[in-house]
Parts: C-alpha cells; structure tokens; sequence
C-alpha cells in the first residue's frame, strides 16, 4: 500500500482531513471519524465500512500493518505524519491514530429485526442525546450479548467520534437501526416476539406497578427474548415509551439516591439478562 508522507498540517494533501472537528460538515460530506488504536482496528476489520483515508505516525503505522495488508484495504490512502502532536482542522491529532470512513446507508428497524438473533436481547434507547452516555450503552450491549439496538429520535450519533471512542469501538460492531415512528415502534417489536421492558426508577409510575430487576429476570417468559428501554438521564422514559411496555422494572437502589446514570442502570440489567440466558 503506498504511504503518503507529511511534515505539515498545512499540507494540501491532507484537505480531506479539515472536517474532523466540525459534525455537520462530517455528515453532509457523508463521513464520519475514528480515533485511537482500538476503534480502528475495527473499523479495518468490519468490511462494511469503506475507509477513505488513515492519518498515522510512523510507529502507529507500523502496529496497523497486519490490519492494512489486507487485500480490500489496498485502495485507502495512508498518510503518514512525521511527528504526532499538529493540529488537523483544529483538532489536536494525538495518540497517532485518526481515520476518516464513509457512512454506510441506515438500516430499516424491520432490516434489523429480521438479522437479529433470535435469543439475544435488543438494547432501546430513548431520547439518549449525551454523546459518552450512547458510547457507554453500546459497549456495555456487546460485553453482555445484546444482538442490535434501537434508537428513537433525539439519540446522539453512534458514528459522532466521542460514541465512537466511549464505546471502544462497539458502535462499529454492533448493528443499529433509528427508529423514525416512535414509540410505534415499539409495539413492531412486541409483535417480533420481543417482551418490551421499560427500566425505570418511577415506582408505581401512572398508578401502574413496577418489577424488581431479579423479579422480572426469573419470571419473564424463556421463549421470548427482552427489549431492553432505558430513557435520558432527568425525565427518563416518556410516558408514551411506558404505556407502550409490556413490564416496567426497576432497580434496587439505596433511596437516598434518585437514581443510576443511564449506562449504569442498562449494564445493571443486561448483565442480569446474560446471567439469566447462560443459567
């Protein structure tokens, strides 16, 4: 693969690189970042994604080389930079890894449905705007066997770079789908088959009654696998996502705390998920 060596931000060659730092003009161009060793190496490996081009250092490019070998790689244009710390568009390049990708078309939430695994829970978000608190929820759904997620609108970008970066990487590994009708959507997944379990601190919430996590987990029908909903920290789950729910659940907490950040509260209860499916 031919590697395009720079001494300078100012270098033209690198033009496609000045809109690492600004989101909007990343989507428009339809493009997003990745950063970091981790998240890049996985972006290489996942082959629906076309890299367009990779800014590295000579050592970093080195520790990629396995990766870039590969033959479906040998067209993306590899820059390497003399030294690690100048600025990109603005943006500090550090740690010697930066990549810029193409999106890949959105997939329809029937699309996803129909790929997903049969016994594997799907995460739902809400209204999840805070770009780390997505990343979290991404990662913490592939370390406990969730098969795709669910996003409403409002969520933050899974491919804004921050996502990216929190979730090491899962937001490329894991398939997702944004759901535009919502929560009508919800009720598509509970015709799926899915039992759509909203988690919630609102106890009793609307006069209706609420599960315990451990309850729910033990007394949940086994040939039906869990939609997992969890809503924005403050105003939680809105009231049409909880009406539409087959359960609403809830985590134990001491009660002098309101309650879990929301990438806590899901790792909470997809690990008690996974345990249950392994028991």
């Amino acid at each position: 693969m031919p590697i395009i060596r720079v001494t300078a931000h100012e270098d033209p060659r690198l033009a496609d690189f000045d809109v690492v730092p600004d989101p909007v003009r990343l989507r428009e161009s339809g493009q997003f970042v990745v950063e970091g060793r981790f998240a890049i190496e996985t972006l290489l490996r996942e082959r629906r994604f076309r890299v367009r081009a990779l800014l590295l250092t000579e050592s970093t490019h080195r520790a990629l080389a396995a990766d870039l070998a590969a033959p479906d790689r040998s067209g993306v244009d590899v820059y390497v930079a003399s030294a690690a710390h100048f600025r990109i568009g603005g943006y500090d390049f550090h740690r010697g890894y930066l990549a810029l990708a193409d999106r890949p078309a959105p997939t329809r939430l029937d699309e996803l449905l129909d790929a997903a695994p049969p016994d594997a829970p799907l995460l739902v978000l809400e209204r999840v705007a805070d770009p780390d608190n997505v990343g979290s929820l991404f990662r913490n759904a592939a370390a406990f066997g969730a098969g795709a997620l669910v996003l409403s609108p409002g969520c933050a970008d899974p491919f804004y770079r921050k996502a990216i970066r929190t979730s090491a990487g899962a937001t490329l590994r894991l398939p997702f789908a944004a759901a535009s009708d919502w929560p009508a959507a919800l009720g598509l997944l509970r015709t799926r088959g899915y039992v759509v379990a909203a988690l919630t601190p609102l106890r009793g919430a609307a006069g209706e009654a609420t599960a315990e996590l451990g309850d729910f987990v033990a007394g949940r029908p086994r040939e039906r696998p869990v939609a997992l909903v969890v809503g924005t920290e403050g105003a939680g789950l809105t009231a049409g996502a909880l009406a539409a729910a087959d359960a609403r659940v809830h985590i134990r907490i001491d009660p002098s705390v309101d309650s879990l950040n929301v990438a806590t509260a899901a790792a909470i209860a997809l690990q008690q998920l996974y345990r249950g499916r392994s028991a």
